[in-house]
């Protein structure tokens, strides 16, 4: 077996499952192929809000790409070039999801595990969980798109040090180094993700998705950034019909209904 992507909606949520239990959740080359069409289903799904990532049983979130496929997929120039435009292709388009993207982790967050938290908004993970990135010990070269990710959340001298030592880092050094949001007991995980998931669910989507663009245009080079999609984000939603509706649900003192338009 060579594991599934699986697409799984409930309600405002859409969950993006890695299901390859046997190889704790190891992403194989189908599943690598996989995930851009997940992603775009989730994406074009109006009733859903928020993308929740997570691992298929209690053992692990990702525990890497799948190693027993290297030889026959990943070696020579050629083979790795393939690989990595394989593999660039799945994190650009979690990356690229317009709606806000949890990870939820628990157990092993390894290698590919770890690159794939990294292409989510936020990451959420259990007091077990236990994160790595062991390409040193493989002797294999990292992409430098997975290495800046990580430098932008750590800093370059603990991205340098992660990548230089290959150890393991509990939940709890991932916290302390910003590579966590915030974790709980594993027992808790999923009720804390799903609270913090409804609630996003529950605010305007124009709001979230501007703000996300934006973050997303202030960690480029000022040249580079889309200046006018900025602009025009921020005018989105005072045009909007949400803004209206959240301005009467405040002097009402009501919730808000929030229809993304």
């Amino acid at each position: 077996m060579s594991g599934t992507i699986r697409v799984e909606k409930e309600g405002p949520l859409g969950w993006l499952i890695f299901d390859h239990p046997e190889r704790r959740n190891a992403i194989s080359g189908d599943m690598w192929r996989a995930i851009p069409d997940a992603a775009r289903e989730l994406e074009s799904d109006p009733e859903v809000r928020v993308v929740v990532l997570r691992g298929e049983g209690d053992v692990a979130f990702i525990s890497g790409a799948d190693i027993s496929e290297f030889q026959e997929n990943r070696t020579g120039a050629d083979a790795a070039s393939s690989y990595d435009h394989t593999t660039a292709a799945a994190f650009g388009a979690l990356m690229n999801l317009e709606k806000p993207v949890i990870a939820m982790i628990h157990g092993f967050c390894v290698g590919g595990g770890m690159a794939t938290a990294l292409a989510a908004d936020v990451r959420y993970a259990a007091d077990d969980g236990v994160f790595a990135i062991p390409a040193a010990r493989l002797g294999l070269g990292y992409h430098a798109p997975g290495i800046e990710a990580l430098m932008r959340l750590v800093g370059p001298a603990t991205a340098k040090e992660i990548f230089f030592t290959a150890r393991r880092y509990t939940a709890e050094e991932a916290l302390r180094l910003g590579l966590v949001n915030a974790v709980f007991p594993k027992a808790e995980l999923e009720a804390e993700v799903r609270k913090r998931a409804e609630q996003i669910a529950a605010n305007a989507p124009l709001t979230v998705r501007s703000v996300k663009q934006i973050v997303h245009e202030l960690g480029r080079e000022p040249a580079q950034r889309d200046d006018a999609g900025i602009r025009a984000s921020i005018l989105a939603c005072f045009e909007s019909e949400d803004y209206q509706e959240g301005v009467r649900a405040f002097l009402e003192k009501r919730s808000p209904r929030f229809s993304g338009r």
